[in-house]
């Protein structure tokens, strides 16, 4: 009770934030004058964060969110997913909180979020964080999913076959539950939809960002390609955390948290 009590205190919806008449079901958790935003990845939701929410929010404002077709937002009425809703809905939020300059944090499908997200809104980005998330279509160490795999009859079991694929030694129990339970709750629809925005090669630009990067990836990530990120993001920083899977912020909070929070402190915002 006591801390349910505390997590009311610090947290409250951001009800008001719509895009294209698409609810947006979003928070804003601690009071400090610099927000981050907290963006997450396929078929996840907000919750995917619960590791990072308390310790960051001691410090700075912190705003989370359900992407449409995600969590407890709405979808758009024709299903159709694209990286460029995703971004307006990241902008509603940031506009709804009254913030200014953010900082943007992307897990996986998240990363290419935010790129887009500073695509359209440059003049609202202090920085990037991209946390295992691809930053181009060529050069990976894995072929591209097929989205239509991620529905019919085998649907169920072909996202579980590749969510387990995300998995280390280093994921519990209770994340893996966690981690199945989130995303596999997700619709069909936003499986395929939300899969192919992501790999839709229209958003695969391969343009410079001149912005500081912070890019927190898990060992010996397939979506680590460091050549493409020191040709195309030259202030960025990059590190890998040994023993993680996909999840890198579940499975070693402590050093993730570490990384992060010291990236955030040396930024103007």
């Amino acid at each position: 009770m006591k801390i349910l009590i505390l997590s009311l205190a610090f947290a409250w919806s951001l009800a008001a934030a719509t895009v294209d008449g698409i609810q947006i079901n979003s928070a804003s958790t601690g009071k400090g004058p610099k927000t981050v935003v907290l963006v997450h990845g396929w078929t996840c939701d907000e919750t995917a964060w619960s590791e990072q929410v308390p310790v960051l929010s001691k410090k700075y404002r912190v705003l989370t969110l359900d992407l449409p077709g995600h969590g407890k937002s709405g979808a758009p009425a024709d299903g159709k997913l694209s990286m460029d809703l995703f971004a307006r809905a990241v902008e509603a939020v940031r506009a709804e909180a009254k913030a200014d300059r953010v900082v943007l944090i992307g897990h996986s499908m998240g990363t290419a979020v935010v790129v887009q997200y500073a695509r359209l809104y440059p003049q609202h980005v202090a920085a990037l964080v991209f946390v295992d998330g691809l930053v181009t279509l060529g050069g990976g160490r894995r072929p591209a999913p097929n989205p239509s795999q991620m529905s019919g009859p085998d649907g169920r079991k072909n996202r579980e076959a590749m969510i387990r694929g995300m998995f280390s030694p280093s994921t519990t129990p209770a994340h893996q539950t966690k981690i199945l339970d989130m995303m596999l709750a997700a619709p069909d629809s936003t499986a395929v939809g939300a899969m192919t925005a992501t790999f839709d090669p229209a958003i695969w630009k391969g343009d410079v960002l001149t912005m500081p990067i912070l890019g927190i990836y898990a060992d010996k990530s397939p979506s680590g390609n460091q050549a493409y990120m020191k040709d195309h993001f030259p202030k960025m920083e990059y590190h890998e955390i040994a023993g993680t899977g996909h999840f890198v912020m579940l499975d070693n909070p402590q050093e993730f948290n570490t990384l992060l929070l010291a990236f955030l402190k040396r930024q103007k915002f």
